[in-house]
């Protein structure tokens, strides 16, 4: 069995890559950057939980990225919930829904109040324009549709269309800092310094390669099995392929991680 060039996919890795952006995006600093982007307005975070697996009654779900703030005047707690999103399956409206019901049945603990519930968000950076309206933003709320007034009950579902990298605007350069893979090529130098350390640094790559090897080499048979049972298709050829996409789309990898986990590329 092929081994995994861990370093190299460090090397090729950005921040669309979900395992190398939750390892990036546990620094305060960076996540607080990216949230005051994306709401325009300043964000101050106390605490990151990355890769954080949250449960209800039905299906629990793996969420990338939440930060919390604590807010006045009734120090509720505002989270968000960041996810980025390569394939336009994963960014399924349906899906943001259920991240948002699931982290407002995490919000509360028994005797709270439901005046207590904080505002939960759900953003996801995205690949491609999955509305196919050529927004660099899309913003969904609940309205009063007979009114067009909207209904403040703290459910925000956020989309970045991260195709739309215009540097000469503050989102703009932040969707083209999520694709970079040289550190020396970012806009934001927040963000710059902290893939630096992870793809420069000697304690960051170890760090990001036991990450790595944690998430990745454990579950290779799971995953390839995975892979396999939903890509069933006549040709070695073609089932190959519908593995790959099947990795890319299920695990959020890239294309050359995907190739890389069944032996085809980069590995050693």
């Amino acid at each position: 069995m092929p081994k995994l060039n861990i370093l190299e996919m460090i090397q090729a890795s950005c921040l669309m890559d979900d395992v190398f952006m939750s390892e990036c995006l546990k620094d305060i600093k960076c996540v607080e950057l990216v949230l005051s982007i994306i709401l325009e307005h300043e964000v101050k975070v106390e605490r990151v939980q990355t890769q954080e697996v949250m449960r209800s009654w039905g299906r629990s779900v793996r969420l990338d990225i939440i930060g919390f703030e604590s807010t006045a005047p009734n120090n509720t707690n505002e989270r968000y919930n960041l996810e980025v999103q390569r394939s336009d399956e994963g960014a399924e409206v349906r899906r943001a829904r259920y991240h948002i019901s699931i982290m407002d049945t995490n919000s509360l603990v028994p005797g709270q109040e439901f005046k207590e519930l904080g505002d939960n968000y759900v953003i996801f950076i995205t690949e491609n324009d999955v509305f196919k309206r050529g927004l660099p933003r899309y913003t969904l709320e609940r309205v009063i549709k007979e009114t067009g007034e909207l209904v403040n009950d703290g459910t925000h579902i956020i989309y970045i269309n991260a195709s739309m990298r215009d540097t000469n605007t503050p989102l703009g350069k932040l969707s083209h800092d999520f694709f970079c893979v040289k550190p020396d090529e970012f806009c934001y130098p927040v963000l710059a310094d902290r893939v630096r350390y992870f793809k420069e640094d000697k304690r960051g790559s170890e760090e990001m390669s036991g990450l790595y090897k944690r998430f990745i080499e454990p579950h290779r048979e799971e995953i390839l099995a995975e892979g396999r049972a939903e890509g069933r298709a006549e040709g070695r050829a073609e089932e190959r392929q519908n593995i790959i996409n099947n990795l890319m789309k299920n695990r959020g990898m890239t294309q050359d991680e995907a190739m890389q986990l069944i032996g085809l590329s980069g590995a050693v």
